[in-house]
C-alpha cells in the first residue's frame, strides 16, 4: 500500500515522541485514525466529547512537559476542543491539536459543516495553519511541533480529509534534535544582577510573592529567604513548586488565600515577584513607599499588573544563582516572625473548620478536602473544578515536592477536574489521580464519567454536591443580588456511578468522612464518591472589604423582603462553625 499523507503525518507525531492523541474519530479524520491505527505505536484516546481530550492533553503537557496531542473532526468535532485549548495555551503547556476540515474541493462554498479553523484557532494558539497539499504538509507539522514546545503553547494543523489520503510526496524522515528544539536558559544582564542585589541589600522589609515560574527553583528561593528574612507569599500556580518543606511559607494571596499572604505583601517596604503574573491588582501593595521588583522569563510580563520600580528578565533559578552570592545575610527578622506567627493562626483556623463534629450535617467541605490530602499517596496527581473545589484546594491540599496540582487557574474554565484527570492517569497509570470535582462542573461533562469504566482508569472522582453553583452564588450575595439561576436538582451520584460500573460511595453525615475517603482512595478502580457539602459555607476572602460587607449586608435586606429568612439562618448556623 502506498504511504500516504496521513501515514507520514503519524511517522512525524511517533518520532516527536508521542504517545498518544485523544479525540473523537469522524470521517474527516478516518485517514489519520487508519494511518495511527496501522502504524501501531501511538494510542488513540477514544473520550465522549472533544473538550475532555484537549483538556486531556493539556494535563498531560503539564505534568510531562512533552508535546501530547488531541484531535477533532471537521466543523462541530475541533470546534469543541476550542475551550480546552484555550486553557491549554493560557497554562503555557506543549499541545498539537489537529483539526480535520472538509473536502478541499468545497472550501468556500458552505458546505456541510464548513468552518475554518485556521481563523478560529489563531487567539489561542501560537501556531496555525491549514495544510492545502501533500507537499506542504511535512514542513507545517514540523514547525507546528516545534512552535508548540518551543514557546510552551498550542499549535493547530487544520487538514482537510482528501488530503490525508492523497499520496505522501518524499520527504527526508523528520530529525529529532531538530524537531523538539531544548528550551534556553534565560539569564539577565549582569547590569540587572547588579542592580538588583542593590536593592536587595538595603534597608526595608523584603516579602517574596512566588509563582510557577519557580519550578526547579525551590532550594534557590528558600535559599534567598534565608539571607533576607523573607516571608514567601505564592500565587495558586506557585503552591505546588513552593510551598513545601519552606519555613518562610506564610500561604497564598488572593481571593482565596490567606490572610497572612495578604497582609505579607501589604505590609513590607519591597515585593519581590517570582515567576508570576498574579492578576488581581487590588491586593498588591499601594502607596510610594513600597518598592516592587519583579524577575520574570517573559518581558511582556514586567509591569502590567503593577508598577515596578526594577524589571528583571531571566529565568527565576538563573538569575537567583546570580544574584545569591550578592546579597548580604540580614539579621533583622520581626517581618518573618510576624508573618509567620499571622500564619499560623491563620492556618490554625482554616484546620479547625476540617475537623469533624459529630452530628453536625450537612457535612463541612473542608473536612472533605482536607480527609483527601490526609488519605492520598504521597506522589498523588490533584485535579480540582474551578470555585468552591479550588478553593479547598487551594487551603487543604498539602504538597511535598512529588505531589502535582492541576486546575484551570489562568482560563477559570468549569468542568476541567475531571477531563484533567483522565489526561493525568493515561500519562501516570500507576500514580493515584484525584478530582476534585463540583457538581455543576462534574455534571457539565458528566458523559465522560463513562470514559473513566470504558478506558480501565482508577481515577477517583469526589462530587462536592451542594445542589448550587457555588461560588457564583456567593459572588452574587457578596455584591448585594439575590442568588439566582444556582440551583441544581442532583441525582444521587453514587447510585449513577454503580449503574455505570464504576463504584459509588455516598458521604451524608460527618463520621463517615474519613473512612468514606480511605475506602475510595484504597479502591482499585476507578471511584466516584458523592460528598453531600454544606452549601452554605462561606469561604472567607483574606480581607472583607467595604464594598462586600456592603454587598452582604444588602443581600440579607433583600433576602428578608423577599421571604427568605431562613436563608439568613442556615447561614449563620453553617459559618459558626468558621
Amino acid at each position: 500500500m502506498p504511504k500516504t499523507v496521513a501515514d507520514q503525518f503519524a511517522e512525524t507525531l511517533a518520532a516527536a515522541g508521542v504517545k498518544r492523541v485523544y479525540g473523537i474519530v469522524g470521517d474527516s479524520l478516518n485517514g489519520l485514525t487508519d494511518a495511527i491505527r496501522r502504524q501501531g505505536k501511538i494510542e488513540w484516546v477514544h473520550v465522549r466529547h472533544e473538550e475532555v481530550a484537549a483538556f486531556a492533553a493539556g494535563a498531560e503537557a503539564h505534568l510531562t512537559g512533552e508535546l501530547a496531542v488531541c484531535a477533532g473532526s471537521c466543523g462541530p468535532g475541533n470546534l469543541h476542543l476550542i475551550n480546552g485549548l484555550f486553557d491549554c495555551h493560557r497554562s503555557r503547556v506543549p499541545v498539537l491539536a489537529i483539526a480535520a476540515q472538509i473536502p478541499s474541493a468545497e472550501l468556500g462554498a458552505g458546505y456541510f459543516q464548513e468552518t475554518h479553523p485556521e481563523n478560529l484557532f489563531k487567539e489561542c494558539s501560537h501556531y496555525c495553519e491549514l495544510i492545502a497539499g501533500p507537499n506542504q504538509m511535512p514542513r507545517v507539522l514540523e514547525i507546528a511541533i516545534r512552535q508548540a514546545v518551543g514557546n510552551h503553547g498550542v499549535s493547530v494543523v487544520v487538514i482537510p480529509g482528501d488530503v490525508a489520503l492523497q499520496p505522501a510526496l518524499e520527504a527526508p524522515p523528520p530529525k529529532v534534535a531538530g524537531l523538539l528544539p531544548s528550551r534556553a536558559v534565560a539569564t539577565p544582564a549582569s547590569t540587572d544582577v547588579d542592580r538588583l542585589a542593590a536593592l536587595l541589600n538595603g534597608d526595608g522589609r523584603v516579602t517574596m510573592l512566588c509563582g510557577s515560574g519557580c519550578q526547579g527553583a525551590h532550594d534557590e528561593v528558600l535559599a534567598l529567604a534565608d539571607r533576607l528574612k523573607a516571608p514567601i507569599v505564592h500565587a495558586f500556580r506557585g503552591k505546588e513548586h513552593v510551598e513545601w518543606d519552606n519555613p518562610f511559607d506564610v500561604g497564598m494571596t488572593g481571593l482565596i488565600g490567606f490572610s497572612s499572604g495578604y497582609y505579607a505583601m501589604l505590609d513590607c517596604d519591597v515585593l519581590l515577584m517570582l515567576g508570576t503574573d498574579f492578576p488581581y491588582r487590588q491586593f498588591y501593595p499601594r502607596g510610594a513607599g513600597v518598592r516592587i521588583v519583579q524577575i520574570d522569563v517573559r518581558p511582556e510580563q514586567i509591569g502590567r499588573r503593577a508598577p515596578v520600580d526594577l524589571g528583571v528578565v531571566g529565568d527565576v533559578r538563573a538569575t537567583l544563582n546570580m544574584v545569591l552570592p550578592l546579597v548580604q545575610e540580614k539579621s533583622e527578622r520581626t517581618h518573618l516572625d510576624q508573618a509567620k506567627e499571622h500564619y499560623r493562626k491563620a492556618r490554625k483556623d482554616l484546620d479547625g473548620l476540617a475537623v469533624n463534629k459529630p452530628g453536625r450535617k450537612p457535612i463541612h467541605p473542608q473536612q472533605v478536602a482536607k480527609a483527601i490530602s490526609d488519605h492520598a499517596s504521597q506522589d498523588a496527581i490533584f485535579t480540582c473544578d474551578v470555585g468552591l473545589p479550588t478553593v479547598w484546594a487551594a487551603r487543604y491540599l498539602a504538597m511535598n515536592g512529588k505531589r502535582r496540582l492541576i486546575g484551570s487557574f489562568w482560563h477559570g474554565s468549569m468542568a476541567n477536574a475531571m477531563p484533567h484527570a483522565i489526561g493525568a492517569q493515561k500519562a501516570f497509570p500507576g500514580r493515584q489521580v484525584i478530582s476534585l470535582s463540583g457538581d455543576g462542573g462534574f455534571t457539565m461533562l458528566m458523559g465522560d464519567f463513562l470514559s473513566l469504566a470504558q478506558l480501565g482508569l482508577p481515577v477517583k472522582v469526589v462530587v462536592f454536591n451542594n445542589g448550587a453553583l457555588g461560588f457564583i452564588e456567593i459572588e452574587q450575595k457578596s455584591t448585594g443580588f439575590l442568588d439566582f439561576g444556582t440551583d441544581f436538582k442532583n441525582p444521587t451520584f453514587a447510585a449513577m456511578a454503580e449503574a455505570c460500573g464504576i463504584r459509588g460511595i455516598r458521604l451524608e453525615d460527618p463520621e463517615d468522612v474519613n473512612k468514606g475517603i480511605a475506602d475510595a482512595l484504597a479502591h482499585d478502580g476507578p471511584v466516584l464518591v458523592d460528598a453531600v457539602v454544606s452549601r452554605t459555607v462561606l469561604p472567607v476572602p483574606p480581607a472583607i472589604t467595604a464594598e462586600m460587607a456592603k454587598g452582604f449586608t444588602l443581600y440579607m435586606v433583600k433576602a428578608v423582603f423577599n421571604g427568605r429568612g431562613d436563608d439568613l439562618v442556615d447561614l449563620a448556623r453553617s459559618n459558626l462553625w468558621a
